[in-house]
């Protein structure tokens, strides 16, 4: 992939100051993309940047909260204003909660759903709105039609599969892979692609940074340590993610299950379901 693969373009990418979205937004800036690095932590986010430029690539940093609707309505304005409208947008900031259905209060409710799903809608309707009124008011060439933009947003593999230990996760997951496939269909009259991209277990600090619910402060350590460690075993690099987010928009790809965890469980979701279900049934254990 040559390296100036996206030169010119204008990239916004949230929860952009780690994990993922940083990785996300240094493989876009490493192709030549401007980058625009979102993220509630505005130094971790300025931290990109610093990191970008020094690829070579031009970007700025912005503090925003993704479930706060007034902000993400500034936020998309001031991008608009100071820069110009992004040609791409990478709706990446999550959170997780893991527990039980039941001990999972309605504060841990609202918070991850506003993150990892109204995010994504706020993301996604802003911006997009903004590429399809680019489409509109730019005169159309039949040799050289107007690009309107790419849109991914992040879910995860846990969006294939029900987990009696990630109710809040999956669901704002696999509300994240369907809103991708609808928003799909409806933008593709104005030639702006949308992707839903879902990584397996990666090494981030997801599990680090969760709401544990449930259980003793004991039980909920060790889960959170084992977690961890798993993670770290695994070993799945967030770069590898980036270069699969990347593939993705230039090969315009509805859905990307990009570990192997990912495309097995987004199989037998498909072949299988049941067993999915039976799955779903065990506990995970606390030792």
């Amino acid at each position: 992939m040559p390296i100036a693969q996206f030169d010119g373009a204008l990239a916004v990418v949230t929860g952009a100051g780690s994990g993922l979205g940083r990785a996300a937004t240094l493989a876009l800036a490493e192709r030549g993309a401007k980058v625009i690095a979102a993220d509630i932590d505005l130094d971790s986010a300025e931290q990109t940047i610093v990191l970008a430029k020094g690829l070579g690539a031009d970007g700025a940093a912005y503090q925003v909260d993704v479930a706060d609707a007034g902000a993400m309505e500034s936020f998309a304005a001031e991008v608009r204003t100071a820069h110009r409208v992004p040609d791409i947008v990478v709706n990446n900031a999550g959170i997780a909660v893991s527990g039980p259905f039941l001990d999972t209060g309605l504060a841990d409710w609202e918070r991850i759903v506003g993150v990892n799903l109204w995010g994504v809608i706020h993301g996604s309707r802003l911006f997009g709105k903004q590429m399809v009124e680019r489409v509109n008011n730019l005169p159309n060439k039949p040799d050289k039609p107007n690009k309107g933009g790419h849109i991914v947003n992040i879910a995860s593999a846990a969006g294939f599969a029900p987990s009696r230990q990630l109710p809040a996760y999956c669901t704002t997951k696999a509300a994240v892979v369907m809103l991708s496939e609808c928003l799909r269909a409806e933008l593709a009259g104005s030639r702006i692609g949308v992707t839903a991209v879902c990584p397996g277990f990666t090494n981030t600090n997801i599990l680090r940074n969760a709401t544990l619910v449930g259980g003793s402060d004991a039980e909920r350590k060790r889960l959170r340590e084992r977690g961890q460690r798993a993670l770290e075993l695994r070993h799945y690099p967030a770069e590898k993610v980036a270069e699969r987010i990347v593939d993705a928009i230039t090969k315009n790809k509805p859905l990307v299950p990009v570990t192997f965890e990912s495309r097995l469980l987004h199989a037998v979701s498909r072949v299988s379901p049941g067993s999915l279900r039976l799955l779903a049934r065990i506990p995970a254990p606390l030792r």
